[in-house]
């Protein structure tokens, strides 16, 4: 269980979030929506360690981890898929999805992930993940690395950001099956609707403030039209 005790996060004594009170039971499938700038992305990082917070608390699992590092939040076993993900020199496909799953991985296993996420295998698996490949690409081959491993929380950050639309419907394929499956938690965050009807919960977030949370067929309904207006186009 992931639990945020009033956590706020300011820069230059701007607040991006104030006083979030969040509480995310396990094995569920949460969406978190609003409009651009309102502060969901922070908030991602914060729960990752990426970024911490001005002031309040972070437990996960009932540990308190405001002030672990990433790799030791990596090692409760929190994933994350960056909106603009890093590119590693040198780096095959296959050694990424690897170190990943953290033991030997074979063919068959790593040519799955990479199905899943909407690539042809055999044309990556050798590939290193560098400036060759294009942002698309390197966006989906890390949500494959998120999928190897053993997590307990995954965090998206936009996934459906920079790929097309097949692409976009393999990925909606592969959540849907993360979601049946029920063994971890996910928080991803999106304007897309077909990802949104996947929800156990969506959560708006406005001005860094929770604006409203609640199942699918609470939210969905009412934020539908207000998707028509500029703020929350992209």
């Amino acid at each position: 269980m992931l639990r945020l005790e009033h956590v706020s996060f300011a820069v230059n004594g701007k607040y991006i979030l104030e006083d979030i009170n969040l509480t995310i039971e396990d094995n569920r499938f949460t969406v978190i929506t609003g409009p651009n700038g309102g502060g969901k992305s922070t908030l991602a990082k914060l729960i990752m360690g990426i970024e911490k917070p001005t002031s309040g608390k972070i437990y996960f699992n009932g540990e308190d981890i405001t002030d672990l590092t990433i790799d030791e939040r990596a090692k409760r076993k929190i994933g994350y898929a960056f909106q603009q993900p890093p590119r590693f020199k040198g780096m095959s496909v296959r050694n990424l999805l690897t170190l990943a799953h953290g033991r030997a991985l074979d063919e068959e296993h790593c040519c799955s992930y990479l199905t899943d996420v909407g690539l042809c295998s055999k044309d990556y698996l050798d590939r290193d993940v560098d400036s060759s490949l294009s942002g698309g690409e390197v966006k989906r081959i890390e949500i494959a690395s998120i999928l190897a491993r053993d997590v307990e929380l995954s965090i998206f950050d936009e996934p459906e950001a920079g790929i097309d639309l097949w692409s976009f419907a393999k990925l909606v394929e592969t959540f849907q099956k993360l979601q049946k499956k029920s063994q971890q938690s996910i928080i991803l965050i999106s304007h897309q609707e077909r990802i949104m009807q996947l929800a156990d919960e969506i959560i708006i977030i406005e001005a860094g403030k929770i604006k409203t949370r609640g199942s699918k067929d609470e939210i969905l309904p009412s934020l539908m039209s207000e998707f028509d207006t500029c703020e929350y186009k992209r």
